[in-house]
């Protein structure tokens, strides 16, 4: 089964760590990333940029409204995910706990509800 594991933090940590830790943290991803290559657990993922960077679409009344920004603020934000292949909860629950940022915040782990090929 496929799991998303989204990271939240809150961007301020982030942006305020020392360089030298901030490329620990990288190097960490790195290696935890080619674990999961490796394990053939890796699906994909990427880093997101700041919310700052952001935009929210709605369609209300058939219009269209772009607004800059996320949906809602919060104290963490959704910085990056990774989706895997797991054979179960506790397995993608064990990967989460071992993503570096679980330190400073939270990992949601999602189930992926896949759609059945369509012929």
């Amino acid at each position: 089964m496929q799991y998303l594991l989204l990271i939240y933090n809150a961007e301020s940590n982030w942006n305020t760590l020392p360089e030298s830790e901030g490329m620990k943290m990288l190097q960490e991803f790195g290696e935890f990333t080619q674990s999961i290559i490796a394990s053939g657990n890796y699906k994909g993922g990427n880093r997101l940029y700041d919310v700052a960077k952001a935009t929210t679409v709605r369609v209300q009344n058939g219009k269209k409204l772009v607004t800059d920004g996320p949906f809602a603020e919060t104290k963490e934000q959704l910085g990056g995910y990774y989706l895997i292949e797991a054979k179960d909860l506790d397995e993608a629950t064990a990967i989460a706990a071992r993503i570096p940022a679980a330190r400073m915040g939270s990992i949601e782990v999602r189930p992926v509800w896949e759609t059945p090929a369509r012929s």
